[in-house]
């Protein structure tokens, strides 16, 4: 009997082992549909939650992420005018450009966005590098740029090639990368944009944008969709909650409206952004040799990091000044620091500085003062 209660004790103890330390979050991370997809912090590129983020995908008209970051960097470098010819022409989505008509490379831009035309991305290829070929050449060299280690450009467009893929993983590095240019971020967050055409005059047209999550999730900030037969549904999206911004891409998924709201969901609901606040911290220090008895030390600026939800209220400011310095000292001068410690390890720092001139009081003095002070106290 003795012995019977000593293994049920064993297989007891070894089943509560066998549980995962992170069971709760497991279990309170969402079901996708996806075949691969990855949620990612663009704060501080840490991968979130994910499933197959290196798989090698199919990334559809996603692809047109990239074409357009490179069209509105031209646009914003260059004056040059799209007449929209033969050569331009595509297969599938699109703006519905004629023979003819003149555009700006950044009402392109708007076309691929918003409408998805693939029109739109062969006309900035052809504009910008003489034809797709040369372009998929910028492409790949700026997905180099980025990290984004398993992908291969071919059509500006994102039409299925063999040799086109990327992955999850690169994906959300591309969207994280591409809002910081503020010309895309502005684009990818409407939810249509107007066209004025510069021939004919009289053409204008608003394209609505295809994401949907843009008005199904009130935290969405922009993204791309993209779908052929081959690639199946993709999605791209970004996120920005209480100053904590995250991307996530989905690949062959037939539920991904859902599955994003999901997932940001549990995102913004594990993680929180920290922001300090020490633009308006100050402290006094004593200052040898100054006409003021004080020097004031105020934080450089506000830093940020990305915490777990519930380590948010663990994090500790310490102080590390000299408790006293020694005039001149110039105004913008690092005479310390705050750091944001949590468990024992510093996640932020923060240059204290000094926010006036402090000048030593011999500065201020006449030779003949300094003169009759060294015979009086010599």
């Amino acid at each position: 009997m003795k012995k019977a209660i000593s293994f049920m004790l064993c297989v007891l103890m070894f089943v509560f082992c066998a549980v995962p330390a992170n069971a709760k979050t497991q279990e309170k991370a969402p079901s996708v549909s996806a075949e691969t997809f990855v949620l990612y912090c663009a704060d501080n590129g840490q991968i979130i939650y994910s499933k197959n983020e290196n798989k090698k995908m199919k990334p559809a008209s996603t692809t047109k992420i990239m074409t357009s970051l490179l069209t509105l960097e031209e646009a914003a470098s260059s004056n040059k005018k799209v007449t929209f010819t033969n050569d331009m022409v595509a297969e599938g989505s699109s703006m519905y450009l004629k023979i003819g008509d003149k555009v700006t490379l950044k009402d392109l831009a708007a076309g691929m966005m918003m409408a998805s035309g693939n029109d739109a991305a062969n006309a900035a290829a052809v504009t910008i590098s003489g034809g797709a070929e040369k372009f998929s050449v910028l492409m790949n060299e700026r997905a180099k740029q980025i990290g984004m280690k398993n992908t291969h450009f071919i059509t500006p467009s994102g039409l299925d090639d063999d040799n086109h893929y990327s992955t999850a993983y690169d994906m959300a590095l591309l969207m994280a990368y591409a809002l910081e240019n503020e010309d895309f971020a502005n684009l990818t967050s409407k939810k249509s944009e107007t066209v004025s055409f510069i021939e004919p005059q009289s053409k204008k047209t608003t394209y609505a944008n295809h994401n949907r999550l843009l008005s199904l999730y009130k935290y969405c900030i922009g993204g791309k969709t993209g779908y052929t037969r081959a690639a199946g549904r993709c999605l791209v999206t970004a996120a920005k909650k209480d100053g904590l911004t995250l991307v996530c891409v989905t690949m062959n998924d037939r539920n991904d409206w859902n599955d994003h709201a999901a997932l940001y969901e549990y995102g913004f609901e594990k993680y929180s952004y920290y922001e300090t606040d020490d633009s308006e911290f100050c402290i006094d220090v004593p200052c040898v040799g100054a006409e003021n008895e004080n020097i004031t030390l105020m934080g450089e600026k506000n830093a940020g990091t990305v915490v777990l939800s519930d380590d948010k209220n663990k994090i500790e400011r310490k102080i590390f000044a000299d408790s006293f310095l020694y005039a001149p000292i110039k105004e913008n001068e690092v005479c310390g620091r705050i750091d944001y410690v949590l468990n024992g390890k510093t996640i932020a720092s923060v240059n204290l500085v000094a926010t006036d001139n402090v000048n030593s009081i011999k500065e201020n003095k006449s030779i003949w003062t300094i003169i009759k002070e060294m015979f009086t106290y010599g």
